[in-house]
């Protein structure tokens, strides 16, 4: 029914739109798509995918959300990977009925450990900057990506050589002993760490940049995001992002790099929400129900507001384009807007325009524009996700009407099978555009 390039799934928005769903919907025997694996591309445990179906809900954070079908789980050199919390998602997928869910997990060696240390330093950090909180789950996501840049950080393979572990993790303690000794956080001692990441590492298979073809040559592979392009590192509002790059960038490269095609669908929400700081130019007291998302220590408040084609456009331009929506939470009540336009200080503003990648100068100057913006409000006239596809040109493939698997409707099944070139790939392992050639 499908053609056989693998599916990557990207958010469009701020996170929580249903990639989860997506993911399994994708993944279920009734979808016809044989998934081999799913490949987490970016993030870490700070990834929270709502996943209801059969009776079952579950909130994947590092284990992809095609588990429940028995698909197994790649996690890539680009993930941050935090055994303890993996190992009580391995048990809280057990106890829902997946049997050996460490057996159907592969992980690459290369990937960086995120450690208690790293997440003391991050709550730490975050504590310090009173109420001028960036916005962070807490998780210690940043501090990992950070102290990877400018020294030898510990990753998943030593974790099978004790030796070098604890070398790196007492580095790791030293560097953060000011930050986190005055603070009422901390963290299990280096020897009791080292022990717990030795068992880690004999639960867990261990692998290498061969992986991944080896996986391809099993069948199809999703390619499962995390948070979303607005809060990208290097294309979100800066300084409210994540240190992570979640536009599809590294997925692509991945693909090209075992002679693959990808299909990039962009999944979104009938409305906009974000968790804590930064813009959101259309928030509005929506009042729609959030059984799944509620007010973090860290993350601070879950905040909803009209939808905004403009954010979806930049968001879809900054991927390199994508090849099909996912539309969710159609089944939200009340009488839907959309954004217009902004109403800002230089005039009326009807798209966001891209700076170079890596520009945070540029960034920083969308925020500022973000943030003192008014949206000017039309009326989304009958079916949101058609409205959706004309604003956007692009062809919705897959529908959520609730939160359950059930809940999802096939619109466009051709679209799948329409693999898209892959993108050239620039010298950095990202996507050749225009404005990296300048």
């Amino acid at each position: 029914m499908f053609g056989a390039g693998h599916i990557v799934v990207v958010d469009l928005g701020f996170g929580d739109a249903g990639k989860g769903a997506t993911v399994d919907w994708l993944c279920a025997p009734e979808a016809g798509l044989d998934v081999a694996a799913v490949v987490r591309f970016n993030g870490g445990a700070q990834a929270a995918h709502n996943v209801v179906a059969d009776g079952r809900h579950h909130t994947f954070a590092q284990f992809g959300a095609g588990t429940f079908h028995g698909v197994p789980t790649l996690l890539s050199r680009h993930m941050l990977v935090e055994p303890m919390a993996l190992a009580a998602e391995s048990e809280q997928l057990a106890a829902l009925g997946v049997r050996d869910p460490l057996g159907l997990l592969a992980v690459d060696g290369r990937a960086l450990l995120t450690t208690p240390i790293h997440i003391a330093a991050n709550r730490a950090r975050e504590d310090a900057r009173g109420s001028s909180r960036h916005g962070s789950c807490g998780r210690g996501i940043g501090e990992t990506a950070w102290y990877a840049l400018e020294h030898d950080a510990p990753a998943v393979a030593d974790c099978r050589t004790p030796v070098v572990l604890r070398a790196k993790l007492d580095r790791l303690a030293a560097h953060y002993d000011e930050l986190i000794g005055p603070s009422t956080h901390g963290y299990e001692p280096i020897d009791a760490l080292v022990a717990m990441y030795g068992d880690f590492a004999r639960a867990v298979r261990i692998t290498d940049d061969g992986e991944l073809a080896r996986t391809a040559a099993r069948g199809r592979l999703v390619f499962e995001g995390a948070q979303g392009v607005l809060l990208d590192e290097w294309r979100g509002f800066h300084p409210h992002t994540t240190w992570s790059t979640v536009e599809p960038r590294h997925a692509r490269a991945m693909i090209a790099g075992i002679g693959g095609a990808a299909t990039v669908l962009g999944v979104t929400r009938t409305y906009m929400t974000r968790h804590g700081a930064g813009p959101l130019p259309t928030e509005a007291p929506l009042g729609n129900p959030e059984p799944h998302n509620g007010t973090g220590p860290y993350q601070g408040a879950f905040r909803q507001g009209h939808l905004d084609p403009i954010l979806l456009r930049y968001a879809i331009e900054v991927c390199g384009g994508i090849d099909g929506l996912v539309v969710n939470h159609l089944d939200v009540l009340g009488t839907p807007c959309a954004a217009a336009a902004y109403d800002t200080e230089t005039g009326v503003v009807t798209d966001l325009i891209p700076g170079r990648w890596r520009d945070l100068e540029h960034q920083q100057r969308l925020t500022d524009q973000l943030s003192e913006a008014t949206p000017i409000l039309e009326p989304v006239h009958g079916d949101p996700a058609d409205w959706l596809a004309d604003r956007l040109r692009v062809p919705v493939v897959l529908t959520g009407h609730g939160p359950d698997r059930r809940d999802r409707v096939a619109r466009d099944e051709s679209a799948f099978g329409a693999a898209s070139t892959p993108a050239p790939v620039g010298a950095d392992g990202g996507i050749a555009t225009a404005e990296q050639s300048a």
